[in-house]
């Protein structure tokens, strides 16, 4: 009797455990979205509830398919600093108007995103002459300057694989804070542009740093060029297309 009753035991103990076994198995994984990767890998940015961002993935597919029309000549690739150019139609088109520009900025996004996006369609088939990229600022608050300028440094490789015959105007990414002491942010972002300052090779990659034209004499940014220290007043883009232009003139020939 005894001998059976142990038996019973066993069996039921292994019984149990299989079930358990089976069960977690058949629970699906919890997705997890990948906010903290790395500045030099490429990633499509999600929602807190582990899904695509949506405003993300519209643009990316509005972008893809401008891409696949083959006829701009001018890009312009960020965050939404550069994607605030399209409510600035009138510096826009006086300034760059005439290089039939595209404007490939969306909001928030930081090296892995603009990354991700130019190597899942965003620089196939279009052929621009040049290429504006300023990014990086959104990665300040938690990725090292080193990191920060490796996700650069990797952008402007894959623009450079893909678009070997474009030439690439690599802005250092602009002061943000509105004093110049103390602010950890943009004295990262300093060494970020010493460090992709030394990419410029005169010939496909030309860095410039225009930051010193948005501020004040004493180094602070004042909110008639940007309103929130980050994102620029109309006054600011003005500054921006007016920076920029002779060197574009030069590289668009």
């Amino acid at each position: 009797m005894k001998l059976f009753a142990f038996a019973f035991t066993v069996f039921s103990v292994l019984s149990i455990n299989a079930h358990c076994q089976d069960s977690a198995i058949a629970t699906p994984a919890v997705k997890v979205p990948p906010q903290a990767q790395a500045p030099n890998v490429a990633a499509e940015k999600f929602s807190p509830d582990g899904t695509v961002n949506k405003g993300f993935a519209s643009s990316h597919e509005k972008f893809f398919k401008i891409a696949q029309e083959g006829t701009a000549e001018l890009l312009f690739l960020g965050d939404s600093i550069t994607a605030g150019w399209g409510g600035k139609k009138a510096i826009w088109d006086k300034a760059f108007g005439q290089y039939k520009p595209v404007n490939f900025g969306i909001g928030g996004d930081r090296t892995q995103h603009v990354l991700w996006r130019i190597t899942n369609g965003e620089l196939d088939v279009i052929k621009p002459k040049v290429v504006v990229l300023m990014i990086g600022t959104n990665n300040s608050g938690g990725d090292s300057a080193e990191g920060i300028a490796d996700g650069i440094k990797v952008i402007v490789e894959t623009i450079r694989t893909k678009q070997p015959e474009a030439k690439i105007l690599l802005l250092a990414v602009f002061p943000r804070g509105e004093k110049v002491s103390p602010n950890p942010g943009r004295d990262k972002l300093n060494v970020v542009n010493a460090t992709i300052a030394k990419m410029d090779d005169g010939k496909y990659i030309h860095y410039l740093d225009i930051g010193s034209k948005f501020l004040q004499p004493d180094g602070s940014l004042t909110k008639d060029i940007m309103p929130d220290y980050l994102h620029l007043s109309e006054a600011g883009y003005q500054i921006w297309a007016d920076a920029i232009s002779p060197k574009l003139a030069e590289l668009m020939k």
